[in-house]
């Protein structure tokens, strides 16, 4: 497994995951194709730029056009604070094998190895069990049940956090 920063080509996975009900089903439901082309375009400028990284997760470095996923860390505004957080995706196809798993754990590594990265938050949806299951393998810390809001909808989330430069397992 590697991972690649998102590229332009990038948009057909996209659309498979989050215009997708049983992809989204924990997230209130597909997003519409409008939107996916700025999405990717967006993505690919930040990660240009080295403020977002947006991590496409290739199961075998010989087929790097074939996409297991996503996995990303990026910053923003919550609740009047700075925060960063991570979050990722994998279709249906690779779930189950351990890609999100491994994805989140690089990702997290990368960030230990950057420096810039302190404190990384994740918010599965509570009904995400395997992504729930991601947190704790991989060393965060369950702080409590949130509702957050994501792309007009409120999600009811379990809020985790990790220090990668101590807290990997």
């Amino acid at each position: 497994m590697l991972l690649r920063n998102v590229v332009l080509d990038d948009v057909d996975a996209y659309i498979r995951m989050r215009c997708d009900p049983d992809m989204m089903k924990d997230l209130g439901g597909p997003l519409p194709l409008e939107g996916m082309d700025e999405k990717v375009q967006r993505d690919v400028r930040r990660a240009a730029e080295d403020t977002a990284w947006t991590k496409m997760i290739i199961p075998e470095a010989a087929a790097p056009s074939a996409v297991a996923g996503t996995v990303s860390l990026w910053s923003h505004e919550a609740d009047n604070h700075h925060i960063s957080e991570i979050g990722w995706m994998v279709l249906p196809a690779f779930q189950g094998q351990g890609y999100g798993k491994r994805a989140v754990r690089t990702l997290l590594e990368m960030a230990r190895e950057d420096g810039r990265w302190e404190l990384i938050h994740a918010f599965p949806a509570t009904s995400n069990l395997p992504s729930n299951g991601i947190c704790r393998a991989v060393g965060f810390t369950f702080v409590e049940e949130q509702s957050l809001e994501f792309a007009g909808r409120v999600l009811d989330t379990n809020h985790w956090i990790i220090d990668p430069r101590t807290d990997l397992t």
